[in-house]
């Protein structure tokens, strides 16, 4: 490999290893000869991206290279001055079994190897539920389209009646070695693509892919509590995995449908309850509703409107954890539109004698 392994992923040498391997996919498909026949540029540039990833997706290979440096990322040229560090400087039995599980040989202490499995892409879906199922907990069945071995030749790439050989060239070790000068280097083999086999009849359902999109169903447990943003894990229903890794995870979002009546906070809900000037200023008790049911709420006298009144538990299970939270009624002081004759004298008598002055501290202003 010629370049710096880095620089061959696009990706800062600080990268995390879901960096380094979201760029690497990304590249494979888009360099991979598939997707570019004849494409000798192509080619290569996937040999380098694919050789790039060996490298910085095994731990201790990639510790080896950051401590070597950019002599390593130039292919050790034969020379004792690696980076400013020398080579008589280091134990060459310990430096022989580093870099020969950094490159694959030339030490004697390398291992074979070609394309390492690979756990499959973490899959998301939505699913969508009643404000009732949310508080309660149900039980869904969602479609997932997923890729899947197969069906045709189970995942092989290979015409039925046929299997996959070992490649010739690479002896099914999915890597050639490339002798320059004191060192070998490992690089994926071009025959087989690092796979150690090849197809020589590709099956015609799947074009010698092993894959197909497939429609899959799961059953899916939403837990009492549940919001909108809720993930739910089904552990390895995400897409399959490459070259005989797992699967990876399948992710359940929950959307919950809003309430005409409550508005959830965490764990509590929160209910607008409407009363009169009348029940607000001499107080009274009036029933409202809850999830379990109507209940008698009390509103103290001179209560006003905005006033959040709490009825302990009553309110949504806390997700994950016992318990409920609490009901907030928030007041709403009702203003009649139309008032009787009736009403509007004894309003008129209350305001002769009201002892009230809510804009006294206008006066203080002015």
């Amino acid at each position: 490999m010629t370049k710096n392994p880095y620089e061959a992923l696009g990706v800062a040498k600080t990268a995390s290893d879901d960096e380094i391997k979201k760029a690497y996919r990304k590249l494979a498909r888009e360099y991979h000869p598939d997707r570019n026949p004849d494409d000798s540029s192509a080619e290569e540039r996937f040999k380098e991206v694919q050789a790039a990833y060996d490298l910085l997706s095994d731990p201790e290979k990639r510790k080896a290279y950051d401590t070597f440096g950019s002599a390593a990322g130039r292919g050790f040229p034969g020379g004792a001055d690696m980076g400013g560090v020398r080579l008589e400087d280091f134990d060459l039995g310990n430096l022989g079994d580093l870099l020969g599980g950094m490159f694959g040989g030339g030490f004697g202490g390398g291992r074979p190897g070609g394309v390492k499995p690979e756990r499959g892409d973490d899959l998301e879906a939505q699913v969508r539920i009643s404000f009732e199922d949310s508080l309660k907990g149900a039980q869904v069945r969602i479609p997932v389209e997923v890729d899947a071995p197969c069906s045709t030749c189970h995942g092989t790439g290979a015409e039925p009646g046929t299997a996959p050989v070992t490649c010739p060239q690479c002896g099914g070790r999915g890597v050639v070695s490339d002798a320059q000068g004191l060192f070998a280097f490992s690089q994926p083999c071009p025959r087989c693509r690092g796979n150690g086999t090849i197809v020589e009849k590709p099956c015609r359902a799947c074009r010698g892919t092993g894959r197909e999109r497939a429609t899959r169903r799961y059953s899916v447990k939403i837990p009492a509590g549940a919001r909108s943003g809720t993930r739910v894990r089904l552990k390895a229903k995400g897409g399959a995995g490459h070259h005989g890794g797992p699967a990876g995870d399948l992710f359940v979002v929950v959307d919950v449908e809003p309430s005409p009546l409550y508005e959830r906070r965490g764990a509590d809900l929160v209910l607008d309850v409407p009363i009169t000037y009348a029940e607000a200023a001499l107080g009274a008790k009036v029933e409202i509703p809850t999830p379990d049911g109507p209940v008698s709420l009390k509103v103290p006298a001179g209560t006003e409107a905005g006033k959040l009144l709490r009825v302990k538990g009553r309110g949504a299970p806390r997700l994950n954890a016992s318990g409920r939270g609490d009901l907030l009624a928030r007041v709403k002081v009702t203003v009649p539109k139309k008032l009787t004759k009736a009403e509007r004298e004894a309003l008129e008598g209350y305001q002769k004698v009201s002892r009230e002055t809510p804009r006294e501290r206008f006066a203080e202003v002015v």
